[in-house]
C-alpha cells in the first residue's frame, strides 16, 4: 500500500494491516521495521512498546526493550529514520501474537486517537524530541528488569509517547514522559529505601 494512504489511516487500522501482510508463524523485527513506511520512528515504538503493557508478561518485554533502547538512542541522535543491527534485527515475533496484539490494543488506540490533535507539536520535532529520546531509554531500561510489574507501568509510557509522536500531539508526549518518570523515580525511591532497610538489619 502507498505511503499517503497509510497517512491517512488510523494507527489502529495500521496494526491490523502489518499484521494481515505477515506471513509465516513469525516474522523478523527488521520486516516489521520494513513495513511501516512513514514516521517509523514513532510506530515501531508503538509496536515495541505494546506487548510490555501485560501485566506479569514475561518473555517478550525483555525481547523488545533492548530494540526499544537503541531505537530511543537513535532519536537521541538525531537520526531521521530508525535501523537495528542484525542480530536486533533478527529477533521475531509471532504472527500470532501480532493479530493478537493489534485486536487488544485496537481499544485503546481508538480512545487515545480520539483524544489526541495537533498540539504543541515542538515537542515531537527534532531538537526537542531529543530530550523525548532520552525519557524513552530510561523507560527501556526499567521494562528490561525481570522483576514483577517493571514492564507495565513503562510500556505504556512509551505507548503514550509514541502515539504523541504520531498525532504530532506534545501533551501526550508530555503526559507519557511523565507516567515513565514517576515511575522511575518510585523504583529509585524504593530501591533506596530497601537498601537502607537492609543495612539497618545487618548493622551497617
Amino acid at each position: 500500500m502507498a505511503a499517503g494512504l497509510h497517512e491517512n489511516m488510523a494507527i489502529s487500522q495500521r496494526l491490523h494491516l502489518l499484521a494481515s501482510e505477515a506471513k509465516g508463524d513469525a516474522v523478523e523485527l527488521n520486516w516489521v521495521l520494513s513495513e511501516l513506511h512513514e514516521r517509523a520512528f514513532g510506530l515501531f515504538l508503538l509496536v515495541l512498546a505494546l506487548p510490555c503493557c501485560i501485566p506479569f508478561l514475561y518473555g517478550i518485554p525483555q525481547i523488545v526493550a533492548l530494540p526499544l533502547m537503541f531505537v530511543s538512542v537513535q532519536i537521541v541522535l538525531g537520526r531521521k529514520t530508525p535501523w537495528l543491527p542484525k542480530k536486533l534485527g533478527a529477533r521475531t515475533i509471532s504472527t500470532e501474537g501480532l493479530h493478537n496484539l493489534a485486536r487488544r490494543a485496537e481499544p485503546w488506540l481508538v480512545r487515545i486517537e480520539a483524544f489526541s490533535r495537533p498540539r504543541l507539536s515542538v515537542l515531537t520535532h527534532s531538537p526537542a524530541d531529543r530530550a523525548v529520546g532520552l525519557a524513552l531509554i530510561l523507560f527501556s531500561a526499567s521494562i528490561m528488569v525481570p522483576l514483577p510489574g517493571t514492564n507495565t507501568v513503562p510500556g505504556f509510557a512509551v505507548v503514550i509517547v509514541s502515539m504523541g509522536l504520531l498525532q504530532r500531539d506534545g501533551i501526550l508526549v508530555i503526559l507519557g514522559a511523565i507516567l515513565g518518570t514517576a515511575w522511575i523515580a518510585t523504583l529509585v525511591f524504593a530501591g533506596v529505601s530497601l537498601a537502607s532497610l537492609i543495612k539497618g538489619w545487618i548493622g551497617l
